[in-house]
């Protein structure tokens, strides 16, 4: 079973930067697309960013020119670094990936909080 280990969550003040990753656990074959998705408290989780196989990427309005998704596929890793953090930005960021005939993979979580 593949698991994916997200990592570079923390405590930042607005402004500030993260950058999170997320690893799986062994080689993943037939990749469609891998994204970040975000829940706060109370809310529904929601698509923050996503890269296709393409490399085509898309995020949401919100966190445009200031989050950036990336990935290596070599290292079956996805990143997405954020920059500008403000205190709307804080929630528990999950990776998500897609493979090829619609198996998805999540991972456990890892909780970014802005604030000062």
């Amino acid at each position: 079973q593949v698991q994916l280990v997200e990592s570079g969550g923390g405590l930042v003040q607005p402004g500030g930067s993260l950058r999170l990753s997320c690893a799986a656990s062994e080689s993943i074959f037939g990749i469609d697309n891998m994204g970040w998705y975000r829940q706060a408290p109370g809310n529904q989780r929601e698509r923050v960013s996503i890269i296709y196989k393409s490399g085509n990427s898309d995020s949401k309005d919100s966190v445009k020119g200031r989050f950036t998704i990336s990935r290596n596929y070599a290292l079956n890793t996805v990143y997405l670094q954020m920059d500008n953090l403000k205190p709307e930005d804080t929630a528990v960021y999950y990776c998500r990936v897609v493979v090829r005939g619609g198996i998805v993979y999540w991972g456990q979580g890892t909780q970014v909080t802005v604030s000062s």
